[in-house]
């Protein structure tokens, strides 16, 4: 009779195991929690599953394959909980993945006993006597149970200042099938059959009426839950100690090896942690909101954090600043060119109509060169300020600043001749070549006449030559005024040297070289 009621007992528990199995497998979803607790569940049903062979066991062989069956219903029930309760809680800790380790060392433990006698000390039917890994892994077993329950028990107790019924079923079921295996591990309770399973059946309901009435593990904090987790946006949580309570993967990606708040803030370095704003991060800009969650008595019970990218509005920033001051240059670039353009080239038309009135007066004559020199060296400046307002990309070359001033050239022919080839090395001096230049072609055009302008750059591997020629009427005495002392000084300045020469009726020559650093 015993027998036929334990058999009924273990078969209305397995039943009732693969219907709640059943139920959590139909909620359709996938993230770790449900997993956790599904094998948490199967691993009972595997437990129950042993007690009903156990009892229809004839031979040892059968015994022994029964009480196997059981053992791995065992080992893997408490370190799956353990990593659900820890999942479920979001209280995580390195060590706790090293759990289904403690599962796989028991299992095999357990199979290769007859070999070493250590979980079973004696293994007969009827005479069944457990050895020192058995007591072994029942305690590490009942601190994974009940540190798995301890967890949950906080992460519902969180902002609450009084038991719950929720609390109270999560305490019921781990202490009534742990406290019904103590007393059936130590021959108190005695009745033929294994009832550890069946309580922790019972415990599984407890749980199932907590999820299905109080909505413990309800579906929304799963949803919200994972929709957080991947969410384009980091969400950190740390708690009243400013510990790290939680961390979505966008913000783990950003800031690992985050512990607590003090952390966060060092390894960002931010000042005020109170006021945090914005950080730059990796040339990425992060925008980042701060808001507290207080209790009912209005106590701190977490710092929340906030983060987004913001870069692209940045770089937005900058193309609109780029493209307003792009705008702001056009314009001023075409008042220059309607107006003083316009000045220069007049005043150079009648220098050359009274040129040729007062012919007969040579001194006259000499004034008036030299104002019709001046507008056109003022008109090709004019034209290479314009460039430089227009468009500053020819200063990334070394070429293209010299070719800038030969196009902007128009009375007089400038033959432009390159050797060699030009690359970054040759950057450093671009700024000073173009004002070099610049005003060796004015100074051609305001004093010697000159129809013509040779410019020659030589790119070398040590260094970097320009010899500009022209074929003015040149002079005796070479005097460095203000114009030639500034190409000396900018030469100078990066290591270079300067020549000047020039024969009076063969024009005049300058020479600069560079030295490549």
């Amino acid at each position: 009779m015993l027998k036929i009621f334990s058999v009924f007992l273990l078969i209305f528990g397995l039943f009732g195991m693969l219907g709640s199995l059943a139920w959590i497998l139909r909620r359709g979803n996938t993230n770790k929690v449900t997993i956790c607790f599904a094998v948490c569940q199967g691993a009972i049903v595997l437990w129950i599953i042993s007690q009903l062979m156990i009892l229809f066991s004839v031979t040892k062989y059968q015994l022994w394959i029964s009480y196997i069956v059981g053992n791995i219903g065992i080992s893997v029930f408490s370190p799956m909980w353990l990593i659900f309760s820890s999942e479920f809680s979001d209280i995580k800790h390195k060590y706790i993945g090293f759990a289904p380790v403690i599962s796989l060392f028991s299992i095999i433990i357990t199979v290769t006993n007859p070999f070493h006698s250590l979980y079973y000390a004696e293994f007969e039917k009827g005479n069944i006597s457990y050895g020192l890994l058995f007591y072994v892994f029942q305690v590490i077993y009942y601190i994974f149970i009940i540190a798995g329950i301890t967890m949950m028990c906080i992460k519902h107790i969180r902002g609450k200042s009084k038991i719950t019924k929720q609390i109270m079923l999560l305490t019921l079921s781990a202490a009534v099938p742990m406290a019904v295996n103590t007393l059936t591990v130590t021959r108190i309770i005695d009745v033929g059959i294994e009832l550890t399973p069946l309580f922790f059946a019972f415990s599984s309901i407890m749980i199932l009426i907590a999820i299905s009435r109080f909505g413990l593990l309800n579906i929304n904090r799963i949803a919200i839950n994972d929709t957080i987790n991947n969410i384009s946006s980091g969400v950190i949580v740390f708690d009243s100690e400013d510990n790290l309570s939680y961390i979505n993967r966008y913000a783990e990606n950003i800031f690992p090896d985050i512990y607590n708040f003090n952390d966060f803030c060092k390894k960002n370095n931010i000042s005020n942690p109170e006021n945090l704003n914005e950080i730059n991060l990796n040339n990425n800009y992060y925008h980042i909101e701060q808001s507290f969650c207080e209790n009912k008595s209005g106590e701190l019970m977490a710092r929340i954090i906030v983060i987004n990218n913001v870069t692209k509005y940045y770089e937005l920033a900058e193309t609109e600043r780029q493209l307003s001051i792009e705008q702001e240059r056009n314009r001023i670039a075409q008042e220059i060119h309607d107006s003083a353009g316009h000045t220069f080239t007049m005043i150079s038309s009648l220098a050359r109509m009274l040129q040729v009135k007062a012919s007969e007066n040579r001194e006259i004559a000499e004034y008036i060169s030299e104002i019709d020199g001046l507008s056109r060296s003022g008109v090709t400046q004019l034209r290479c300020s314009i460039n430089n307002l227009r468009d500053d990309t020819f200063m990334t070359s070394v070429t293209g600043a010299v070719r800038s001033i030969a196009d902007a050239v128009r009375n007089i022919k400038i033959d432009l001749c390159i050797q060699g080839t030009e690359d970054e090395k040759y950057s450093f001096c671009i700024r000073q070549v173009y004002d070099n230049c610049r005003e060796t072609v004015t100074n051609a055009m305001r004093y010697s006449n000159a129809e013509h302008i040779d410019i020659i750059i030589k790119f070398l591997p040590e260094r970097l030559e320009i010899y500009i020629l022209d074929n003015g009427k040149g002079c005796k005495n070479i005097k460095e005024n203000n114009g030639l002392s500034g190409i000396r000084q900018r030469t100078e300045s990066l290591g270079g040297t300067v020549r000047f020469s020039s024969v009076e009726g063969e024009g005049f020559t300058t020479i600069m070289k560079f030295p490549v650093k």
